[in-house]
């Protein structure tokens, strides 16, 4: 996919966006120092052209009872393209997995796990996600407290 043409006005309306999702179009236009109906277009063409991929809601999970995150490095015994595969679709259906990234390095995947506590995490582990076939290793790294938080990159 080609990258589309990015000037100093879509740079401030996709900040703007990041920053607050729910910004009218008449606050947006103002914020960027353009008229509605170019602040339009633009978001229009952000959105066709995949800078900006969508809108939600940021969720407080130690609100909603999850407070615990940890960090789970995996290796397969395996890299070809069917055990990734097996282990992509196996993880799809675990609520507690929040994000996965397949990594380069010693280790095949990077997992961020979500549960309620510490039992549920070990639960979790245990009775499920060590049961996934062609996981070799796993490592699990518990964060202390979170340093800096971001969503985007826009500048």
């Amino acid at each position: 996919m080609k990258s589309p043409k990015i000037d100093e006005f879509d740079r401030r309306i996709v900040k703007a966006l990041r920053d607050n999702g729910r910004i009218s179009l008449q606050e947006l236009s103002e914020t960027v120092g353009l008229s509605p109906t170019p602040v339009s277009r633009r978001v229009r063409r952000l959105e066709d052209s995949g800078v900006i991929s969508g809108y939600s809601a940021l969720i407080d999970e130690a609100s909603l009872g999850f407070g615990v995150s940890v960090f789970v490095s995996i290796k397969l015994d395996r890299q070809v393209d069917e055990a990734l595969a097996r282990f992509e679709a196996a993880i799809a259906e675990f609520p507690e997995v929040v994000d996965c990234w397949l990594m380069t390095g010693n280790r095949d995947y990077l997992l961020r796990i979500a549960t309620e506590g510490l039992r549920e995490y070990e639960e979790f582990l245990v009775g499920r996600m060590s049961r996934v076939r062609g996981i070799a290793s796993m490592e699990s790294s518990i964060p202390l407290r979170r340093v800096k938080a971001g969503f985007a990159r826009t500048e």
